[in-house]
């Protein structure tokens, strides 16, 4: 049994299998999502058509409030695994992340543990999601981290861009949540390829296709801003 991620004799990423959560644990999570979301907020979603409706997937979020993944969970047309930051895996949340198929993984350190998990989800024709700026903050793209570009050239998995708009705003009814009952809008992007072609994943490689990375999203979020009508 592999410990690592490796390449196959076709060229295909593969994973141990047994640290790879299964779909039916996401499906559960989509539908509490979708539950979470429509009781508290009023959804708009945009371009979920752009979604591939199978295959790998990764979806790249912006992250302006802890509430973002359960929002996208809630409003993707697909099951989503998110790579969540260990910290969250505390207490009885911990059974009940894993449980809806949530990968933690370390931001601190390579954590092989979650790339083989991460890699495996999209092995399996799954949908991964990731904040590629590491943490919650100003939600712009400003600053990614290397981990996307790396998961999308090393599997081959398009990255449909999704802005998430008002969830920074604070509410008075619920403390550390968005006004209850109001408007937040979730905007999917056009799938697009990280990687040059090459297959490479030098770091030279990595870096290139990390600057285009962000070049997609930050344009997606312009995009999403004037569809919407609204700044954050």
């Amino acid at each position: 049994m592999r410990r690592h991620p490796d390449r196959g004799e076709a060229g295909r990423f593969v994973s141990d299998s047994s640290a790879v959560p299964g779909p039916k644990g996401a499906a559960v999570g989509r539908r509490l999502g979708i539950g979470i979301i429509n009781s508290l907020w009023r959804p708009r979603v945009l371009g979920t058509w752009r979604m591939p409706a199978m295959g790998p997937v990764i979806l790249a979020v912006n992250h302006s409030h802890y509430v973002d993944g359960p929002v996208l969970m809630g409003t993707c047309p697909r099951p989503v695994h998110f790579l969540i930051k260990k910290e969250a895996f505390i207490g009885p949340l911990d059974p009940f992340l894993r449980g809806i198929g949530q990968l933690p993984v370390d931001r601190h350190s390579t954590d092989r543990t979650a790339v083989t998990s991460a890699l495996g989800v999209l092995e399996r024709g799954g949908v991964l999601g990731i904040f590629p700026e590491g943490t919650r903050g100003e939600g712009d793209f400003a600053d990614l981290r290397a981990g996307l570009a790396y998961f999308a050239v090393r599997s081959g998995a398009p990255i449909v861009p999704v802005a998430v708009l008002g969830t920074s705003r604070p509410g008075r009814l619920i403390r550390g949540l968005p006004p209850v009952r109001g408007r937040v809008d979730i905007v999917f992007g056009d799938p697009f390829d990280a990687g040059d072609g090459t297959g490479r994943r030098t770091r030279t490689a990595l870096d290139a296709a990390t600057v285009r990375i962000q070049k997609h999203l930050t344009g997606h979020l312009e995009y999403a801003r004037r569809a919407t009508g609204r700044a954050s």
